[in-house]
């Protein structure tokens, strides 16, 4: 993906984000609980993704060769 590709994939998945929020967790809580989940660990794979091609760009590299690394390694980061 490049960058547009990325940005536009956050951007849908905030909107479904919202979307799940608003609509609040209805007649089955822990599948929206799941959903609201699996959601958050895209955006944050599509985050990193972003992150990764931006700092290959700064650095004088290709940033197609930027990958999506696994959830566990995106959600393990500290802040």
């Amino acid at each position: 993906m490049d960058t547009s590709e990325i940005q536009h994939q956050i951007q849908e998945l905030v909107e479904r984000e919202q979307a799940l929020r608003d609509a609040g967790p209805a007649a089955n809580p822990d599948q929206h609980a799941e959903q609201l989940r699996q959601v958050g660990e895209q955006l944050d794979q599509c985050w990193d993704l972003l992150r990764q091609r931006r700092a290959r760009l700064e650095a004088g590299e290709n940033p197609d060769d930027a990958a999506v690394r696994p959830v566990s390694e995106v959600e393990g980061y500290r802040q």
